[in-house]
């Protein structure tokens, strides 16, 4: 390509040597140097008057060197007389601090952006934003390239029974991501989430706001219980039009018009209404609701009621309709201790240290019930609807992807904390696809890979990421999970080559073609649209 002019920043030079090899061009020369107070000293040594400039920096371990490297380059660039200038960012700086996450919190991701337009750019070139919203920091043009087709060709290339697979997401806000996979790969997903376990003293969940509010609604109801001490049901006031000798049919106690909702406190279970019939169920397993009281409408007719005879023959020979939810069977729950997955009769960490607290509460306090008796999804929703405090209401939604993944991580290292996980989706005997955008540390990896393989009994499993931050140890972790099978990531941010060579588990793609490619369209005022889809081997 004439009159383009390619520089490297000190951040992934073997990026930058495979983009021009494929490119057919050499690097741009330039001298990058520090003084000894540590400032950044660039300097060009090549013509770049009325040229197509692309500089190639990306996040590195010394991300703070490589921002202001990438700045001062820019600038210097800009002084030369370059006709546009294009900031080619494998990996986006800051693009996790995209909002605030507290009142007195920045938005670093737009300030990185208005650093990049002062310093001169016209065009960015970037790969998977952690948050695309983070387009509309920039007064200038960005092309968010994705990772998505490359990891597609590798799976159908190199995972034998991949049709059978399922794409599971770790966590929800990186649903839309994983639902993107999973459609172009034509495979079903599922979802792994993990709520802290916020349990007072006794296990009571009085202190989260849907039991408060049920509470509240619960005393209105306590007077209109007209249940016999002995368990029985017993029909509620009779409305005016109600034929009293044709009263709808009960199955278990239960009619078809007062499915009740079960309190979390009690074993009581109360009418959607004061109107409809209050129950008692010394069981708390959910009955078998049967709703056939009527026959469905004929071609020529009106729909005809069921005789009592009818009724009985259809209750002797379970021929009618049941109320069955099969999503449920698709739902599992577990427990993490320390960001591993344990037995449910492991001792919790969260109790022992709520024990030595019991003794100071005040009476009112340690007579109110318990909730021992809570099924798991229950639980799993108290712990994630009492999350929602107010320290969450400026950084938007519990589910953001980057406040929930960093929440995450710190809560395995508390000793103290217990966690419940949930995975919604049917992975028995199936290969596993783990998808997000970055892998930083492990413990939301290994905590999801656990969980599909103990408690999902899934047979295989992929960690798939397009960045590869790999903080502190979490790669050799990652590594030594039994869980974990494959670690499959881009080389979009540089990985030390002894890590590499190290790790038995580790696949790197090369982004390489995708970014010279989108170089060269640019160049010439091509469309990138072809570099979003899907093409098949």
């Amino acid at each position: 390509m004439r009159r383009v002019k390619i520089f490297s920043g000190s951040s992934h030079p073997l990026l930058v040597e495979a983009i021009c090899e494929r490119l057919g061009a050499s690097k741009a020369k330039v001298d990058l140097r520090k003084f000894s107070n540590g400032e950044t000293s660039v300097r060009i040594e090549t013509s770049i008057r009325d040229q197509d400039v692309f500089v190639v920096q990306s996040g590195s371990s010394n991300i703070n060197d490589s921002v202001m490297e990438l700045l001062i380059l820019i600038s210097a660039c800009k002084s030369g007389s370059a006709k546009s200038i294009t900031a080619v960012m494998p990996y986006f700086p800051y693009s996790r601090q995209s909002k605030k996450k507290s009142h007195r919190g920045a938005i670093t991701a737009s300030l990185v952006a208005n650093l990049l337009s002062v310093a001169g750019i016209h065009h960015v070139i970037t790969v998977d934003l952690h948050a695309p919203p983070t387009q509309g920091f920039f007064g200038k043009p960005v092309d968010n390239l994705h990772a998505e087709p490359l990891i597609a060709r590798w799976i159908r290339t190199h995972v034998k029974g991949w049709q059978e697979a399922v794409v599971v997401s770790k966590n929800p806000g990186g649903t839309k991501r994983v639902t993107s996979l999973a459609d172009a790969l034509k495979l079903n997903f599922g979802l792994v989430t993990t709520a802290r376990r916020r349990t007072a003293p006794h296990g009571s969940v009085e202190n989260s706001m849907f039991v408060s509010s049920v509470n509240s609604s619960n005393h209105s109801l306590e007077n209109t219980d007209t249940s016999p001490p002995n368990g029985n049901v017993t029909n509620g006031p009779r409305s005016p039009h109600r034929n009293p000798q044709r009263s709808p049919p009960q199955v278990n106690g239960i009619g078809p018009m007062s499915i009740p909702y079960r309190h979390l406190n009690s074993h009581r279970e109360i009418g959607s209404s004061p109107l409809t019939q209050s129950t008692r169920l010394e069981s708390t397993s959910p009955p078998t609701i049967r709703l056939s009281s009527q026959r469905e409408p004929v071609a020529n007719g009106p729909a005809r009621a069921l005789s009592l005879e009818e009724e009985k023959e259809e209750e002797e020979d379970g021929s009618g309709d049941e109320y069955t939810d099969e999503r449920a069977r698709d739902v599992i729950t577990g427990r993490l201790i320390h960001g591993h997955i344990v037995d449910d009769d492991a001792p919790s960490p969260v109790m022992s240290t709520m024990s030595n607290s019991i003794a100071t509460l005040p009476g009112d306090v340690m007579d109110q019930p318990q909730t021992d008796g809570l099924d798991p999804m229950t639980s799993s929703f108290v712990s994630t609807a009492s999350a929602f405090q107010h320290d969450h209401g400026l950084g938007g939604s519990i589910h953001d992807a980057a406040g929930q993944s960093d929440d995450e991580e710190e809560g395995f290292k508390n000793p103290e904390l217990e966690h419940t996980i949930t995975l919604v989706g049917n992975v028995k005997d199936k290969i596993v696809f783990i998808i997000d955008d970055l892998v930083d540390q492990c413990g939301s990896w290994i905590a999801a890979a656990e969980t599909v393989v103990k408690r999902g009994d899934a047979r295989k499993v992929y960690c798939i990421a397009t960045h590869s931050l790999f903080g502190d140890d979490s790669l050799e972790q990652m590594e030594a999970c039994d869980c974990i099978d494959h670690i499959v990531v881009t080389n979009t941010y540089p990985i030390a080559a002894e890590r590499v060579k190290a790790s038995k588990k580790l696949v790197v793609l090369d982004i390489s073609n995708l970014l010279s490619e989108a170089i060269r369209r640019n160049h010439y005022g091509e469309s990138i649209s072809a570099l979003f889809q899907h093409y098949p081997d």
